[in-house]
């Protein structure tokens, strides 16, 4: 994986250009990924930056404000790289078979795949690998992961029958069903069985950071989905706006015809 692809370079280009704005960084970041913690903590840093500008005397003591929430923005941004920033596999490295695949996405408007793997048969590994540590998840994880799995395998077969052609959903639904949910799930496998009730520095333990994980990964499972129901609900009702716009008038013009 690699994050050296044309649109981070792009992105970062554009970052230095418009270096004296980098307070508001994390903000636009928040903003495009909708992410509210992310939205609100880029707020607190454009809102200094912006009071020392604008409302303070830019060139006294208030310029250490500014230069502080520029430099603080900047590291946030830098952890939150993965937000803006995405991990691409290089195109080097993909087999005949992963590049047949996006071929065939380009060709047909399918799922593009990043890696020889399907989706379906990537959650079907994860359900396979959950049912056979059954005994070592807690909780209701094993269930959880068996609801994510379902919702997932509905999307995608939906997605594969009638292709929403929305990269950003494509790119979620990938990320989610290829890297976080198998990721989180052999993470926490990973552990030594006598370590799971440790305290973490944040305050939790493997087993608490397991479920709050998996609670979130089932929503946005449960959100990928909502998202295309009501993409394909707005598309039926543009449709029909149209057929009704370019139609309707000629059935009623009809009806009119065939009144004496």
């Amino acid at each position: 994986m690699t994050r050296l692809t044309l649109g981070n370079v792009a992105k970062v280009t554009a970052v230095v250009v418009f270096l004296p704005l980098h307070a508001y960084l994390v903000l636009v970041i928040g903003a495009v990924r909708k992410d509210l913690r992310t939205s609100l903590e880029g707020l607190l840093y454009a809102g200094a930056f912006s009071t020392a500008v604008f409302v303070l005397d830019p060139w006294g003591p208030p310029a250490l404000l500014a230069l502080t929430a520029m430099g603080a923005s900047g590291v946030r941004s830098w952890h939150l790289r993965d937000l803006w920033l995405p991990a691409r596999r290089p195109w080097w490295k993909r087999g005949p078979a992963a590049a047949f695949t996006v071929i065939e996405a380009v060709r047909t408007r399918t799922i593009p795949a990043t890696g020889s793997e399907h989706l379906p048969s990537a959650v079907a590994r994860v359900r396979r690998q959950a049912d056979r540590n059954r005994h070592r998840l807690p909780g209701d994880a094993h269930r959880t992961v068996l609801h994510i799995c379902q919702v997932l395998d509905a999307v995608i077969a939906a997605e594969q029958r009638a292709p929403t052609a929305d990269p950003r959903f494509e790119y979620e639904l990938d990320a989610v069903a290829r890297e976080y949910l198998p990721a989180v799930l052999s993470n926490y496998l990973a552990i030594a069985p006598s370590r799971l009730q440790e305290r973490q520095p944040d305050g939790r333990t493997p087993d608490e950071e397991l479920t709050e994980q998996l609670r979130i990964l089932a929503g946005q499972a449960e959100a990928l989905d909502a998202s295309r129901h009501r993409r394909l609900t707005a598309e039926l009702s543009t449709t029909g706006n149209f057929l009704r716009d370019k139609y309707g008038h000629r059935q009623l013009d009809v009806s009119d015809s065939r009144v004496p």
